[in-house]
């Protein structure tokens, strides 16, 4: 949808490096890390092909560039504290595809920004932190179910 996944690689945000990002805070349940790994993947892939979760990315992606690349010097250069629009994105994302739960896994990728999220820019690291928030708690959601 929207070439979303094209769009993410022509700024360098490729899919085994959202993987490589969320398998850092990975917390086992039940499933060893390859395999969950397969199916963050698997996960990433099917969210990527949701119409809403793909119109987030591109918003996000529309004003990385229009606020934060073109504007090296704007007020928002440093992520201010003030700048809660990114942070809106991130949690929208996240929420749309694992629900409330998503909501606080959320929080721990955007506070700790690994792997590739530690590179992006304000609206770019919440959106694909969103994205992997979802992501994982789905994944942990549907392991717990099987136990």
């Amino acid at each position: 949808m929207f070439e979303i996944e094209r769009r993410l690689e022509e700024k360098g945000i490729v899919r085994r490096d959202i993987v490589g990002a969320a398998m850092e805070l990975y917390v086992p349940h039940g499933i060893g890390a390859d395999e969950a790994a397969r199916r963050l993947d698997a996960k990433i892939v099917k969210a990527l092909e949701d119409p809403n979760i793909s119109s987030l990315l591109l918003g996000a992606l529309l004003l990385e560039d229009e606020l934060y690349v073109k504007r090296k010097d704007s007020e928002i250069a440093d992520d201010p504290v003030f700048l809660l629009s990114d942070e809106i994105i991130g949690t929208a994302i996240a929420e749309v595809i694992g629900g409330t739960y998503a909501r606080f896994e959320f929080t721990r990728y955007d506070q700790k920004k690994p792997g590739i999220l530690s590179k992006l820019g304000p609206f770019l690291d919440d959106a694909v932190a969103g994205l992997i928030a979802g992501c994982t708690s789905r994944l942990y959601s549907e392991s717990m179910g099987s136990m």
